[in-house]
């Protein structure tokens, strides 16, 4: 090479290797302006002699077998240097990123640790009931359940179609109880509530609309769906009440045989004075025979009943027509509930209504907030028109409404030995009347609370 190639290449800064082909370019050379801060010389690489590689073992899968190998490591091909400079030298670029997206916001800083049971507004003082330890598992008796054990059967109809399926195909299609069925079931439910101490229900209505009909029935469904209660009847008309005939007719004892007797220790004692029917519901009947005429006073009444108390839970009352009599008010200082019985008609709502108002007027208004209203047709010749308008009016002025339909087995005289001698309809009346009653069972055993 040539003294004037060397000049050359020291114009043009070329630092790469000498080649003896090279040729410069013919065009006159051009002028380049110097950086401002000389690069820097290429540092100079010295190669290693190169040594045979190691031979390879063969690859094995796990973990190496043996001691690890001693010594220094097998020396490899040397790193190699930084890139010869480029010239003129490019602008350094942000290496490639991929899937940029927008800037991200920076998050809400990590929450800190909790405050410090009962700091809060609302927690009381004290160790936090969340750390408590836990209650010990339960027994293997307690985790053994009947209802995940056994699959629950569906209960048998009781009448209808759907009794007569359940019965051809012996059992195997059940349908299932009847939308009445099951509300009927509901209202028996409501009548066997628990009942704490005693409770006395009140029946009141003009003559002739069915007054003891009502008491009798009532009395009947309370025995029948509350067997661990005893309910007894209580004749407390003194116009020759017939209570007594209508549940049991060879009932002997009236109030002057119970209030005089000084010997009544046990339920026995007072079982022989008193009168039932199949259903269970015992009776004390009031002055049968009109040859003797003794007359019922509040003195008689408040002993009698009083004895009663202490065997009975549940005690129906068939007062008088005569709101205005002694008994009748002593009878209705003592009552928790009250009925009053209408005809469906425009004579018999009127006596409802005025004994309502008298109720109103006499300051009963706890007693008049638990007043049953029933709407009995008596003899079977009621409109329905009519019962819905009265029906109407008596809701409306807050009282709970039932209509019992008529009943040829409930007839005038007959005697009521229970719900089984009921038509359907009327004994599914009749528990209704008794679940809106128990609406109003005491919770506590407190007989000097103020019924008024």
């Amino acid at each position: 090479m040539s003294d004037r190639d060397d000049a050359l290449r020291r114009e043009l800064g070329w630092t790469g290797p000498e080649d003896s082909d090279y040729e410069p370019n013919p065009d006159p050379p051009q002028t380049f302006t110097s950086a401002t801060a000389p690069l820097p010389p290429r540092p100079p690489v010295d190669l290693p002699e190169s040594s045979p590689p190691p031979p390879r073992e063969p690859q094995r899968f796990g973990p190496p077998q043996g001691p690890p190998p001693q010594g220094p490591p097998p020396q490899g091909p040397p790193p190699q240097g930084p890139p010869p400079p480029q010239w003129p030298p490019q602008p350094q670029q942000p290496p490639p990123t991929w899937h940029q997206g927008p800037p991200q916001r920076p998050g809400p800083p990590p929450p800190g640790p909790p405050p410090p049971y009962g700091t809060w507004p609302g927690q009381p003082p004290g160790p936090d009931p969340r750390l408590a330890p836990s209650a010990p598992p339960a027994s293997y008796a307690d985790r053994i359940r009947a209802d995940d054990l056994v699959r629950p059967r569906r209960p048998v109809p009781a009448s209808g179609w759907r009794r007569a399926v359940h019965r051809l195909t012996f059992g195997l299609v059940n349908p299932g109880p009847s939308p009445q069925e099951i509300r009927l079931a509901e209202l028996e439910a409501r009548v066997k509530v628990v009942m704490r101490g005693h409770y006395k229900v009140g029946v009141m209505g003009k003559g002739g609309v069915g007054k003891t009909t009502v008491s009798a029935s009532i009395g009947s469904v309370f025995a029948e769906l509350r067997q661990e209660d005893r309910v007894v009847a209580v004749d407390a008309d003194t116009a020759f009440g017939k209570l007594g005939s209508r549940v049991d007719p060879k009932a002997m004892g009236s109030y002057w045989e119970l209030a005089a007797d000084q010997h009544l220790e046990t339920f026995a004692d007072v079982r022989s004075r008193v009168g039932n029917n199949s259903a269970g519901l015992f009776v004390l009947a009031g002055e049968a025979s009109p040859a003797r005429r003794r007359v019922l006073d509040p003195a008689i009444y408040r002993e009698a009943t009083a004895r009663l108390d202490r065997y009975f839970s549940i005690t129906i009352v068939d007062c008088s027509s005569t709101m205005d009599t002694p008994v009748t008010q002593e009878v209705l200082r003592d009552l928790d509930a009250l009925v009053v019985v209408s005809s469906p008609w425009v004579d018999g709502a009127a006596a409802a209504g005025q004994t309502l108002d008298w109720l109103a007027n006499r300051g009963l208004t706890n007693l008049l907030r638990r007043t049953v209203v029933v709407l009995n047709d008596s003899d079977g010749h009621a409109d329905k028109r009519t019962r819905a308008i009265l029906a109407q009016q008596f809701a409306g002025q807050g009282q709970v409404v039932v209509e019992v339909p008529f009943d040829p087995h409930l007839r005038p005289g007959g005697v009521i030995d229970g719900t089984a001698v009921m038509s359907e309809p009327t004994r599914r009346k009749f528990v209704e009347v008794a679940a809106a009653l128990a609406e109003h069972f005491p919770t506590t055993d407190d007989r000097n609370r103020d019924r008024r």
